[in-house]
């Protein structure tokens, strides 16, 4: 599995303080000091970098580093005992509770703190612009609709020129949370099209695997006739368009920020474990674009590191957030994002 280490050099990023204006999401950084390490999620993998380096450009005493491995392997690997926290884009399951209850020896908290829209980027020679509802998606990851122009897209896509291009879908190898959510929405929103559930795992046969996300848009990229889900930012730097989805009011709406945050302000807060969201794929809202990711940092709530504390208070405020929207991200909403600072406030 590759593994995409991004540790930047803190004596290197002291001096390109000195060379470059600081900006004013760094001035107010309270600073700590010393190394840490966390692994996981690749969905939140620029934002993580770009809050790295404006942490360690106005700490010039802490290291950070953040391995991009996957959700899965990113829990597996913090419950084992390496490294001071994991990025998830799901929350724990029950099969790994008891190694979370082994590791933390108390609490397990979950901070949603990376939001994104997922994209369905395609490759179709002569489309550029694509409406396809939860219900052909499923169909077309299912691989009961198996050419571009089939009569379910073209019911999504009047008048638009189809060729008949054979479809290859592309999934994620690896334990992935963004198959965890992409199956998720299908779940609730194809449900006579979809009867595989929700799971890291991917559940369907067929297709081209990809190891991570960097591995995935690639496929998509050289692939004629590709679609495949992936977080948006990547979508976004590999010029890949991407579907507008159908919603719970019929609409279709293009991948935005915006449209993202509607549904993600819409979710509802349960368990006890941090700040876990249940999202609801079929808000009423007809301009939010349903398919989404919400990225936790899962920690111990005991016995934290102030260098984490530091960062991930960084991380949560309103200038870590604008970071994360730089970097293709939507911000949490702002109440949402209110309750995550206070949330590490509290660790």
């Amino acid at each position: 599995m590759r593994t995409r280490i991004l540790a930047l050099a803190a004596a290197l990023l002291a001096v390109a303080a000195c060379d470059s204006p600081s900006s004013p999401g760094r001035d107010s950084i309270d600073c700590s000091k010393g190394s840490i390490a966390a692994q996981g999620s690749s969905a939140q993998t620029n934002a993580v970098s770009a809050w790295i380096k404006d942490y360690q450009v106005s700490c010039a005493e802490a290291t950070i580093e953040y391995s991009s491995v996957g959700s899965g392997a990113g829990r597996r690997t913090f419950f084992a005992g390496t490294g001071q926290f994991a990025g998830s884009d799901s929350p724990t399951p029950d099969e790994e509770q008891a190694q979370a209850k082994a590791r933390c020896q108390g609490p397990l908290v979950h901070l949603p703190m990376v939001v994104g829209p997922i994209g369905l980027a395609f490759t179709v020679a002569g489309v550029d612009d694509l409406r396809l509802s939860p219900a052909t998606i499923a169909r077309i990851f299912t691989g009961r609709i198996t050419r571009w122009n089939d009569q379910a897209i073209r019911a999504d896509n009047p008048g638009l020129a189809l060729p008949s291009t054979p479809i290859r879908t592309v999934h994620r190898s690896d334990s992935s949370g963004t198959t965890d959510n992409f199956t998720r929405f299908l779940a609730f929103t194809a449900t006579s099209d979809w009867s595989l559930g929700a799971s890291s795992a991917w559940p369907a046969r067929g297709g081209i695997a990809a190891d991570g996300s960097n591995d995935l848009v690639s496929a998509i990229e050289r692939t004629d006739g590709a679609i495949g889900y992936v977080e948006a930012s990547y979508a976004r730097f590999h010029n890949l368009p991407t579907a507008r989805v159908g919603n719970a009011s019929g609409e279709f709406v293009p991948l935005s920020d915006a449209a993202a945050a509607r549904t993600v302000a819409g979710a509802r807060v349960v368990g006890t474990e941090g700040l876990r969201l249940e999202i609801d794929y079929r808000i009423p809202d007809r301009l939010a674009y349903p398919l989404v990711l919400v990225t936790y940092e899962i920690l111990c709530k005991t016995g934290t590191p102030e260098l984490v504390k530091s960062f991930l208070a960084y991380a949560s405020s309103a200038a870590g957030q604008n970071t994360a929207a730089a970097s293709g991200y939507a911000p949490l909403p702002e109440e949402l994002r209110t309750k995550v600072a206070e949330a590490v406030a509290a660790l």
